[in-house]
């Protein structure tokens, strides 16, 4: 870009919370983006999406959060653009539906900066939809209305004709307004409207925390209260609320209002994270390893190894991580797929021969229960006094070498990646561990058993204490945790992370 050339803003929706209620196009914006700003109702599981630097900008204070004005952002957006920065405004549901992305418009028009609206999905939609009701029905209503529940407190008179609203044919959805709820209802009530209308309040609409209160006009202030519903908010008026007792299917989901902690590396997250998604839970990354690539001395030794790949009668993948490294390893040393040919293939589970597949490869060998030792002993009578090259981390448990080499096998071990601890939690994580708003934690391998007691303890959280339960991947897991103090409440039979969230859904009912 030739200096001095400003960049393009992109005013983004992000939709209402549901990480997968987000547009093909915005997703395309945020890969571009250098840097991305968004807003406090934004699903923080979406800045997975980009590479760029990212920056918070809660214009309400909620949980501690610092406030950044209007103003200020409007100037950042404009600074960042004439620095040449492709910016992305990330705004939680649709940037021009109560949500300030026309004042950011004007501001950048009259700075002469190009920009580009992304609409998203409005939390109306989703609050209707994943509550269960319909705004419009040919039998209820067809019409609806969205109006502010907070206006500007500059102002001196309300633009809210409450007469009109109070005689509209149709759904009022009010957002922003649960702080004034009974005064809302009270002025439809004084202006004409039937006391006995349907009403309701959607808190935190599509995600797992979502929360509905139904009742009446007259009755809502009162049941609001009662339940302590705290904003984010809309408030839905009219007949279609009551579609909620034969149309709620969100809250049905098995996995509704579980948190669950996923504790493998961050790249490696996204697949499980949607997963747990769309089964109405939160995914909440808190990786406890960091997979990394091998020195440049060991990359030569794995260089010097794949040249000798003739030698060996059998390749034998116990992780994705290794599939992918070893081949990445394999390319830079001028080889390809070729060069496994003569070879026959083994992996550990359904996962790891997936990513052999990915690359064209089918393996010879993948054991009923996925688990090192059942590999072991499906692989004892076909590579007795032939040579055998198992593909692995730094770190790793042994019994596989050990049980093949004291059959008859020659084995030797190429380290292709490295499997490193990463040494401190997310405060936010440490926070939820204490508080107990974290209802799951993953546990999928012995040395993660390890690192997390050691994790508790590190910031003074007692086992014994902890009403977050843990899940394990295997016996072998299980184990490894129960040794270091730690209560396993579920674990797979299945030995893959789909079979971990089934053992927590069984949990569940």
């Amino acid at each position: 870009m030739p200096e001095g050339t400003a960049s393009c803003v992109y005013l983004v929706g992000a939709g209402p919370g549901d990480p997968g209620l987000i547009s093909l196009r915005a997703v395309e914006c945020l890969k571009q983006a250098d840097l991305v700003l968004y807003d406090g109702l934004v699903n923080p599981l979406l800045l997975r999406h980009t590479h760029g630097q990212c920056e918070r900008t809660a214009r309400v204070r909620r949980d501690g959060t610092t406030i950044v004005q209007q103003d200020q952002i409007n100037q950042r957006l404009i600074d960042e653009a004439r620095a040449g920065r492709t910016v992305v405004r990330l705004k939680g549901g649709d940037p021009y539906i109560f949500g300030r992305g026309s004042e950011e418009a004007d501001a950048l028009q009259a700075a002469g900066i190009a920009f580009e609206v992304v609409p998203g999905i409005t939390a109306a939609t989703a609050a209707a939809e994943y509550a269960g009701f319909s705004f419009t029905h040919r039998q209820i209503s067809s019409a609806v209305a969205f109006v502010t529940g907070h206006e500007d407190p500059a102002r001196e008179c309300s633009r809210l004709d409450f007469d009109a609203l109070a005689r509209f044919p149709g759904t009022l959805v009010f957002y922003m307004g649960l702080n004034r709820l009974a005064e809302i209802c009270a002025q439809l009530i004084q202006h004409g409207m039937s006391d006995q209308t349907a009403a309701a309040v959607v808190c935190q609409a599509s995600l797992p925390g979502q929360r509905v209160v139904s009742g009446t006009v007259k009755s809502l202030p009162g049941l609001a209260v009662e339940a302590g519903l705290k904003p984010p908010s809309l408030i839905v008026i009219g007949e279609c609320v009551r579609q909620r007792n034969r149309h709620s299917w969100f809250e049905q989901l098995p996995l509704f209002g579980q948190s669950i902690g996923i504790t493998r590396p961050r790249h490696q997250a996204d697949e499980i994270a949607d997963q747990i998604a769309r089964q109405g839970g939160e995914p909440v990354l808190m990786p406890m390893i960091r997979v990394c690539a091998v020195d440049d001395e060991q990359a030569e030794i794995i260089r010097q190894q794949l040249t000798a790949l003739d030698d060996y009668r059998w390749l034998i993948f116990t992780s994705v991580n290794g599939v992918d490294e070893f081949f990445r390893h394999l390319w830079l040393a001028g080889l390809d797929n070729r060069s496994v040919g003569h070879t026959r293939l083994a992996a550990i589970g359904s996962s790891t021969s997936a990513a052999l597949a990915a690359r064209g490869l089918r393996a010879d060998v993948v054991p009923e229960t996925f688990r090192a030792e059942s590999l072991a002993e499906a692989l004892i009578p076909l590579t007795r006094g032939q040579k055998v090259l198992w593909v692995r981390a730094t770190r790793g448990r042994d019994v596989l070498p050990q049980m093949l080499t004291e059959a008859g096998a020659c084995v030797d071990q190429l380290v292709v990646y490295q499997n490193t601890d990463i040494e401190e939690f997310d405060p936010t994580i440490v926070s939820r561990l204490k508080n107990g708003t974290l209802s799951w934690v993953t546990v999928s391998s012995p040395s993660i058993a390890r690192q997390l007691a050691e994790m508790l303890k590190r910031h003074q959280i007692d086992p014994g204490q902890l009403t977050t339960r843990l899940a394990a991947i295997s016996p072998v897991t299980s184990a490894a945790a129960r040794e270091s103090g730690l209560e396993i409440s579920a674990e797979a039979t299945q030995y893959t992370w789909n079979g971990l969230l089934d053992a927590i859904i069984r949990c569940q009912t």
